[in-house]
């Protein structure tokens, strides 16, 4: 069945893309056929891969077989295909009607989702729209058994696949569900997603809903037990959802193509690629595993062809397309992710780790406040860059067009309104030189120490080429870097279309001294399906600890699933020794949530493990180097327990190319320009190029479907299989200078960010608490000389900013006295801190022959106790800052390179002198922490170092100079535009506007903007007393708000610096709430004042209605457990758009744990988590509504809330209604109900329910009959994002 030998029929595996179909044939004489087609050409053909075949069929044999006949099978031997017809409908939107079944209480639970928005800077936040048309709750619940837990009832107890004991509160309904099914049906939906809390470990729900739903009539059943059934309901959920909206879509489709053949292709074998790099049988094909059915063609086919062939070095995969460029990394062993979000779905299945950068060949170009920007925004097919000839802007294309990489003449036809016409270079030149005049002018209009020479359009289309080489190389760098290898130490594999121009340029500026592209590059992905093994996968949950205890188990689970798997292959035709099977469990550190996929493969087994190998030497192993240290004496959890089964293919076989006898055959030269200008550049044509050829850069080799550069200094080798290896030399370094030069600029601003981010991989790496390595709650950032932002990651709201403050305090406290080795501790509202749990680490930056500072790093981090009169260091009642744990205002933690751990042990536990309170209580993770703060800014020093030594120390502080002076631009230049708006609007540049806070305290601020110099006056006099509690909000506060709201306002990305602030005065009364007194309580104010004044900020600009305005910060704990919890409300509408509803707004983005983990982890029952319909104000734009939450307590705890907007309804603008405020209630088991009020701390006792009711958004503009309603969400194509480097973007953005 599985070879891949010579067979006396064709063979075939295809890659159905979004623009293109690409076919690679093995014919039955030997020969191979390679095909590229356009995947939609209705004209011509109704079905691309069908075409393919039918053409190369009819080519090979000589025999006609005419368009109007279903094909010949009896001559297929097999078909492997990959489709993005599953990523399309996602992304698009069109699958099939589906009804989510749900546990009740959880209806809008998806829509919810973890509460954090996708983009923190968009003010209208649009979040991927519900797969599903209809939901029903179903009347059932099962609660896991818990040991402490004080509730007494008489429920029957089952015991789940993973061994857990659940107690069933209530059986299903199913006369009600019926009749609920039913209604579904009549309205025409035939496919359904079950979800039902904590069916991941007892199915038996599920099933009951599933033969329910199938006897009534429903074609399509998509169990989320059965789909993938690992414990997380939001997750799981979206998967189930995505399976059932997905499969019927597929399903349609090979039902279609299948009728293009002879008897359905009935005794053809079909496979197709799942998004985990193996083939499966065409019926056992669906959704949830289809999502990257094509890319993983790709990994598959330059894994197989180059790791261990052509290298031993590891391999960073680099495909790049119109759209987008796609990265990943093979090393011996395929690496997986289990989870992932695509256009806004969190899928959890097992695929490959393929990271999509918004970086492509048809990435649009920009020139914006002086500085050069690539993408995100895509051209598209259609209309497509400039040179498409359809009115497209100008792209990356374009400028490689410009540049002449791209010859046309080697180009298909294709282009234009009648698609018959070349590329139009003309076009692209005109267009260059019209944004060469607008960057020139901008250039001339620029200070003295801006370069003033003119630039040519060449130099311009270069710049961007540049441009676009660093965006796609901070992936790469993440990729690698973020699992702890050196980027250098590998080789780039370059495959797709459009990679092969900029392979030499990005390979150089990682540091890689290889580029491979193989012979199929145009085609790799449909050459990787026809490498690639049949896998069947089978995987169950588990709750065991990994011990010796335990092997039994895990041992007889693996025999299982092995046997699982094995009699599935040779079901389908392999023989057991063409089979190999691999064991895998999902393990992770007992309370940590950081679980990793192990294989014991290199790991043999020992007298003291199990018999599929030490799992624990391999966990501890990757730990290690993804993580830097491992945690001594702590269980590891058994999550999952997993075997993967191939079924092996033979590897297609070589044929071996001539050896070449002579020089290559030269086609024609052409001048191509380079960093240094023009350069003669020989032509070649790859087919005509033989085995041992070498070939000198600059040159262009022309395969069928890519271009490939070989740049100058680089040397073009064809290898016996007719691939190329580019070895890469060092290139020219041209010399920068420290006057202004636009395309540098946007180089360093790039370089100065992966300098914070690089600082934020080796802080999550060593750090060791849930806080920071987790849930991702921390910045670092670069600062110079003076202390003022260069560069922060990520771009957490409430520390834009903010760590400036905390810098140049330090600089003024302790002037010159700082030496080589120290670094400073500090976290005091007056020294520039937020709260007291942001504990920021500073360390200054020197350089040989200067005395002082040359620049600064800092990193800040959420520790999740440092002391205080409650537990997590957040009490809603603390009068005194002191209250609220260890306080440092500027301590040397390191000194001339000693670690000070005896003073700062001393520091932590000083809190435990004040009555009622305590010192730390997890001092060895504070500890732990610092270190690893410490250990980040160190590799800040070192990359800043490195970028000193490459281009000098007056250089890159020109450029740090001159990149505060582009945001400063930037943010003049809205100055300016908003003004005009103002004054067309009212008359006058002067802006007001005031709010209270739930006590009365007003929050006043003017705004007086100056439209010809485009600076700003905020002055928050006006603004009330310091208050007795604790939301009086640091200075730094309202700094990082501001920062935030202008931000927004600006509307597109500028580096978020001391430049934004430099055209606007902040004045903030002392003594005020908002520049308190020294021992003021502080922590409410960073969470519930921060967001009241940006609403206030916002209010003043019209910009929009106010959200929530609160953080709904909740905590319960004893002193065994504690928990806490922000839950998201309502978004203000807009002047176009509605509010989201069940969002977390402005100065949070913190994600909710999942309903399973708490109620795994806590003594609590999640009752209720869904929206509270019609609590958003009404307008011609209504604002969102807010959630219903309420938990259940199993047992004596105490309950904190710290909340705001539970007196004063959040506004409507310009005629909108406002929001509704809201409530924290206390349902008594006793039936007493009491209102809890806005901040307090009570005892609950088991039985008793607390339930929160979340504030909504305001409306924007009047209410009309006509558009009360809201519309349904907008129908949009959505970004195809996928990866684990985009799975940490979203993590750290909701930090």
């Amino acid at each position: 069945m599985a070879m891949m030998s010579a067979s006396s029929k064709f063979q075939f595996a295809i890659d159905r893309g979004g623009t293109f179909t690409d076919i690679w044939a093995r014919c039955p004489n030997g020969n191979v056929q390679v095909m590229k087609l356009l995947s939609e050409d209705p004209g011509n053909y109704s079905d691309a891969p069908r075409e393919g075949i039918r053409r190369i069929i009819e080519k090979e044999t000589g025999i006609p077989c005419p368009l109007s006949e279903p094909l010949d099978t009896s001559r297929i031997d097999w078909i492997r295909m990959g489709t993005t017809v599953a990523t399309n409908a996602l992304l698009e939107r069109k699958g099939e009607a589906i009804a989510l079944v749900i546990t009740k209480g959880f209806k809008d639970l998806l829509h919810i989702g973890n509460q954090s928005r996708p983009n923190i800077f968009d003010l209208e936040i649009v979040c991927p729209s519900q797969l599903y048309d209809d939901v029903i709750e179903v009347e059932e619940r099962v609660v896991l058994q818990q040991e402490k837990c004080q509730i007494k009832t008489s429920c029957p107890v089952v015991t789940g696949t993973t061994m857990e004991k659940l107690e069933v509160w209530q059986p299903i309904d199913l006369t009600k569900l019926r009749e609920d099914l039913k209604s579904v049906l009549n309205k025409g939906i035939k496919s359904l997603a079950v979800v039902l809390m904590h069916s991941y470990t007892f199915d038996h729900h599920e099933r009951q809903v599933g033969t329910l739903a199938k006897e009534l009539g429903f074609k399509h059943v998509s169990l989320s037990s059965e789909v993938m059934p690992m414990v997380r309901i939001v997750p799981r959920g979206y998967t189930a959802c995505a399976d059932a909206y997905l499969t019927p879509c597929i399903q349609k489709y090979v039902e279609g193509f299948s009728t293009g053949f002879k008897d359905h292709l009935k005794d053809t074998r079909v496979l197709f690629m799942q998004s985990d790099g193996g083939l499966t049988p065409v019926t056992k094909f669906n959704g949830s595993r289809a999502i990257l059915s094509g890319p993983a063609g790709g990994v598959v086919g330059y894994a197989l062809t180059t790791y261990g062939r052509e290298t031993k070095l590891p391999v960073i995969g680099f495909d790049m397309g119109g759209t987008s460029t796609d990265v990943s990394r093979y090393a011996g062993q395929f690496e997986h992710v289990f989870e992932t979000t695509t256009a806004g779905i969190t899928i959890q299945a097992p695929q490959l780790d393929i990271n999509t950068v918004a970086a492509g060949g048809g990435s649009m170009l920009f020139f914006r406040s002086g500085m050069f920007v690539v993408g995100p925004e895509s051209a598209g097919a259609h209309p497509g860059p400039v040179c498409y000839k359809k009115g497209g802007p100008l792209t990356v294309t374009d400028a490689n067009l410009c540049l002449g990489r791209i010859l046309p003449e080697y180009f298909p036809h294709i282009f234009g309104d009648t698609e018959d016409q070349p590329l139009d270079k003309e076009k692209t030149d005109a267009a260059f030189h019209k944004l060469t005049k607008e960057v020139n002018g901008f250039l001339t209009s620029q200070p003295s120490d801006t370069k003033k020479e003119e630039m040519s359009p060449e130099q311009v289309a270069m710049g961007f080429i540049r441009v676009a080489n660093e965006t796609m190389c901070r992936p790469i760098r993440a990729l690698t870097q973020a699992k702890g290898h050196d980027t250098s130490r590998h080789v780039l594999a370059c495959f797709g279309g459009a990679g092969g121009q900029h392979a030499c340029s990005i390979a150089r500026s990682l540091g890689m001294s290889q580029v491979y592209i193989h012979r199929y590059a145009g085609i790799l992905s449909a050459y990787g399906m026809a490498l690639a093994d049949v896998v069947q996968e089978a995987q169950e949950p588990s709750a065991k600890t990994y011990s010796p205890a335990s092997f039994a188990y895990i041992d007889e689970r693996l025999d299982v699933l092995t046997k699982k798997c094995v009699d599935e292959l040779e079901s389908q035709g392999f023989s057991r020794n063409q089979i190999k099977t691999e064991a895998f469990l999902h393990l992770r550190y007992d309370k940590t949530d950081c679980a990793l996929m192990c294989s014991a493969e290199n790991y043999p087994t020992t007298s003291k493990t199990g018999k599929y190998g030490d799992f624990q030497a391999a966990f501890l192993d990757r730990y290690k180097t993804e993580f830097g240290f491992t945690l001594k004496e702590r269980p590891i959890i058994v999550d999952d327990i997993r075997v993967r089964g191939a079924g092996k293919s033979l590897a297609a076989k070589d044929t071996n190319l001539e050896t070449a006898d002579g020089l290559p055959q030269e086609e024609k030269t052409v001048k191509c320009f380079f960093d240094d200008g023009y350069h003669d550049t020989r032509v070649f044509v790859l087919t005509k190029l033989l085995s041992g050829h070498l070939i000198q850069g600059p040159a262009i080799i022309i395969d069928k479907n890519s271009t490939i550069l070989v740049e100058p200094n680089c040397t073009a080798s064809i290898t016996k299989q007719g691939d190329i290896k580019i070895v890469i030399g060092q290139g020219t370094l041209a010399t920068v200078g420290p006057e202004l030069d636009a395309i540098q600029l946007s180089i360093f601003s790039h370089r100065f960010m992966s300098i914070a981010e690089q600082m934020g991989r080796v802080l999550r790496r060593t750090a060791i608490s849930t806080n920071i390595k987790e849930r991702l709650d921390f910045s670092c950032a670069l600062f110079g000389p003076d202390g003022g932002l260069v560069a922060n990651a990520p771009h957490i709201p409430v520390h834009l900013g903010a760590m400036q403050e905390t810098v140049q305090y330090q600089l003024k406290h302790l002037g010159n006295n700082f030496r080589d080795g120290d670094v400073i501790l500090s976290n005091h509202p007056q020294a520039g801190g937020s709260h007291l749990p942001d504990l920021t680490v500073i360390t200054p930056v020197f350089h040989k022959g200067v005395k002082t500072a040359v620049f600064f790093v800092a990193s800040r981090g959420h520790h999740a106790d440092i002391g205080g009169i409650t537990p997590g260091s957040m009490p809603p009642h603390s009068t005194s800052i002191h209250e609220e744990g260890a306080v440092f205002k500027s301590f040397k933690i390191v000194q001339e390179g000693h670690f000070n751990e005896e003073g700062v042990i001393a520091e932590f536990m000083a809190p435990a002198r004040i009555p009622g309170s305590s010192g730390s209580r997890n001092l060895h993770d504070n500890l732990s922490d610092l270190r690893a703060q410490v250990a980040a800014n160190q590799k800040g020093i070192n990359l800043v170092s490195e970028l000193i030594e490459e281009y000098s120390l007056h250089v890159v502080q020109a450029y740090m100079a001159h990149i505060q002076n582009n945001a400063e631009v930037a943010v003049r230049d809205m100055l300016r535009e908003i003004a005009a708006q103002t004054k067309s609007r009212t008359g006058t540049t002067t802006l007001h506007a005031e709010d209270y806070m739930d006590d009365g305290t007003k929050i006043n601020l003017s705004v007086d903007i100056d439209e010809e110099k485009g600076t700003a006056v905020f002055d928050f006099s006006g603004t009330g007393y310091e208050v007795h509690g604790n939301c009086n909000a640091p200075r730094a506060v309202t700094l990082s708000g501001l920062i935030y709201c202008l931000r927004c306002m600006i509307g597109h990305n500028v580096p978020l610096n001391q430049g934004c602030l430099n055209p606007v005065k902040l004045v903030i009364p002392k003594g005020s709430l908002l520049d308190p007194s020294e021992n003021a309580a502080v922590v409410g104010g960073n969470v519930l004042t921060s967001q009241r004044i940006v609403d206030v900020v916002f209010k003043a600009f019209s910009a929009c209605a106010a959200s929530q305005g609160c953080m709904n910060n909740i905590t319960f704990g004893d002193s065994e457990v504690g928990y806490y919890e922000t839950v998201a409300g309502g978004a203000g509408a807009g002047p176009t758009w509605h509010g989201r509803s069940g969002i977390h707004t402005h100065m949070t983005n913190t994600r909710i744990t999942d309903p399973e983990i708490v109620e795994r982890r806590y003594p609590v029952v999640v009752k209720r988590f869904d929206l509270n319909s019609g609590t958003g104000g009404k307008g011609k734009y209504c604002g969102g509504d807010g959630v219903v939450r309420e938990l259940l307590f199993r047992k004596h705890l105490t309950l904190s809330v710290l909340t705001e907007r539970r007196v004063l309804k959040p506004y409507g603008m310009n005629g909108g209604e406002p929001g509704q405020t809201g409530k924290n209630l206390l349902f008594y088991k006793d039936g007493r109900i009491i209102n809890l009020g806005a901040k307090t701390s009570v005892r609950v006792g088991p039985g008793d329910i607390f339930h929160l009711e979340t504030p909504g958004g305001g409306g924007f503009g009047p209410v009309t009959d006509r558009e009360v309603s809201k519309p349904a969400g907008k129908k949009r194509r959505h970004d195809m994002m996928t990866g684990s480097v985009h799975q940490y973007k979203l993590t750290q953005e909701s930090a």
